[in-house]
């Protein structure tokens, strides 16, 4: 199978150092700083690019997952929430809120969001972060 490859560097101290990240397909690349982590800085972070994985394989396997139920999906939107806190502990990521819209021809609702629940356990990237709590919103629209 398939070896994704990404890297970064840091430059400096925390605070006041900066640093780059590039994906190895060279689709992005990007700035991140601790301004753009821990505050409102300009640039990514890692929590951002994290949730963009997350959403992406969920969109991907959702559509999968329809379509081996035999449903066409027209459209599936997803995103993802990494919440970044503090405790006692120090930093973590507490919790991804995955919100989704699908526009899936002849599927209910409640047969939508059992799909949606069945990809959220199943995707390759919720699985890898199976040690935080994942929230979902799955709406047909």
């Amino acid at each position: 199978m398939a070896v994704r490859k990404a890297e970064a560097v840091w430059t400096g101290a925390l605070q006041d150092g900066d640093g780059r990240v590039r994906l190895g397909s060279g689709a992005f690349e990007g700035r991140y700083s601790f301004s753009s982590r821990f505050e409102d800085g300009g640039g990514t972070n890692p929590e951002e690019l994290l949730g963009a994985a997350h959403a992406a394989c969920f969109a991907m396997a959702l559509a999968a997952g329809l379509g081996k139920a035999g449903f066409h999906p027209r459209r599936i939107s997803a995103s993802a929430a990494v919440h970044l806190t503090k405790n006692e502990g120090g930093l973590a990521i507490s919790r991804i809120d995955l919100t989704c819209e699908g526009e899936v021809q002849e599927i209910d609702a409640v047969a939508f969001a059992e799909l949606a629940e069945a990809t959220k356990k199943g995707c390759i990237v919720s699985r890898a972060l199976s040690a935080v709590p994942i929230h979902l919103e799955a709406h047909l629209v």
